[in-house]
């Protein structure tokens, strides 16, 4: 089956790799000429472990193309997905559907035969309809269905999400948009994927509902954490407590800065609008994005109470250990770093910062921070050593060098990956989140 992929970003070029390592035959295309050449020359536009050799593979293969013709690249293809960014509207949070439109409309203008269209970016409820519209009023006569089958990539781990995924959501309102997608997703019946079939209205509200729920376990452990460091208990201990009731479950229960990325910060934000269209309002959501967004600055503050408090912070060195909102990506989008590094940049901290793959992102983002080529060199002087985010190469750190370098042994850990007596021991004074 040809498959084309319109938008070749972090949804769209992982997509189409995989269902060309299916077996299927897939074009990616977008309009950034750049983009498309670097990705003829291998280079990938995002950090994702294992993208590169997957792309590299299935070009070899004949079975993954790129262009910026989208009407070459939809000529005969059985599913047209998009996969544009929907983005945060400025002023009022609603989700930009104006790439999406454009593409439907583009789509519509060019189609030559038979087709599924299929909306892979995230959308509000009634996105597909308009989509329905708008190709409706410009294609030429042939048959089409538009259906909604939402992503639920997790990055750093997308190419396995995508092979081995625990449900695709597919909603379609007839039976040609129903059997295509069953083609599509062939591959995966022998893992014996759960294929979920809904309408569409329902596909779209579950991609939102979905990421609100695991955005508000985020937040609700993370209220924990700072009861737990009042009363004297340890979150690790309470997620544990809790995570395993079976109807709770222990994923996301992990106690740390915040959420951030590209999915919960404008998914939660795009919810929120979509119930305030409909006089529904969802009060719990509310609470989450307010409660997280005060989450990143009170970390901010957690450092400086470990350098002697605001007062006594003007000309103090912290080092940050992480940028990027999670390990194994180099997306900076709504870090929880850049609302710590700003917490201590406005109380005069020269703050030093190393990440493994985000500083390129990360520089514009953080002007006063000055980047380094490692931990080290970031440690060389600190006042304060704070872990931000917690790739692997931090988990592991020569903590007797840490000791040598920095001016005092002072380590904020924002994501639990030490043992509070082990830090004591190696006489550290050590804070962590949500532990006594």
């Amino acid at each position: 089956m040809k498959i084309a992929m319109v938008g070749s970003g972090y949804v769209g070029l992982v997509s189409g790799a995989c269902f060309a390592d299916f077996g299927h035959d897939v074009v990616c295309i977008d309009k950034d000429q750049s983009k498309i050449d670097r990705l003829h020359e291998g280079v990938m536009p995002i950090y994702e472990p294992g993208l590169a050799e997957l792309v590299e593979s299935n070009v070899k293969a004949g079975r993954l193309t790129f262009t910026t013709s989208l009407a070459e690249g939809i000529a005969g293809a059985a599913a047209i997905f998009i996969a544009v960014g929907t983005p945060s509207r400025r002023g009022d949070g609603h989700a930009d559907l104006s790439f999406v439109y454009a593409v439907a409309e583009e789509i519509g203008e060019n189609l030559s035969n038979d087709a599924v269209i299929v909306t892979k970016s995230t959308v509000p409820v009634g996105t597909g309809d308009e989509v329905e519209r708008i190709v409706g009023e410009c294609r030429p006569g042939h048959q089409f269905a538009v259906v909604s089958n939402p992503e639920f990539l997790r990055e750093g781990a997308a190419i396995g999400d995508f092979k081995r995924p625990d449900r695709i959501v597919i909603g379609a309102e007839d039976e040609f948009g129903r059997e295509v997608m069953r083609e599509v997703y062939r591959p995966l019946f022998l893992n014996e994927a759960p294929m979920l079939f809904v309408n569409r209205r329902s596909s779209e509200l579950i991609k939102y509902a979905a990421n609100a729920f695991l955005a508000t376990k985020i937040t609700f452990i993370n209220e924990m954490a700072d009861l737990c460091e009042k009363v004297g208990a340890n979150v690790q201990d309470v997620s544990r407590g809790i995570g395993l009731d079976g109807r709770i479950g222990k994923k996301f229960l992990h106690a740390g800065p915040g959420y951030g990325g590209s999915c919960f910060p404008k998914d939660t934000l795009a919810l929120l609008k979509t119930a305030e269209d409909h006089d529904s309002p969802v009060r719990i959501v509310e609470a989450v994005v307010k409660v997280n967004e005060s989450r990143k600055r009170a970390m901010g503050r957690k450092v400086l109470d470990a350098i002697g408090g605001i007062e006594r912070a003007r000309g103090k060195k912290v080092a940050l250990l992480g940028l990027t909102f999670k390990p194994n990506t180099d997306d900076m989008r709504d870090s929880p770093a850049i609302a710590v590094a700003q917490t201590l940049t406005d109380a005069g901290v020269d703050v030093h910062a190393y990440d493994p793959e985000g500083m390129e992102l990360a520089r514009p983002l953080m002007p006063e921070v000055t980047m380094c080529s490692s931990p080290y060199e970031a440690i060389t002087g600190a006042d304060a050593v704070a872990i931000v985010t917690e790739w692997d190469e931090f988990r592991a750190l020569d903590l007797n060098r840490v000791k040598q370098l920095a001016k005092a042994p002072v380590l904020v850990d924002l994501r639990n990956i030490y043992r509070p007596e082990d830090m004591a021991t190696r006489g550290f004074s050590y804070a962590s989140v949500g532990r006594p």
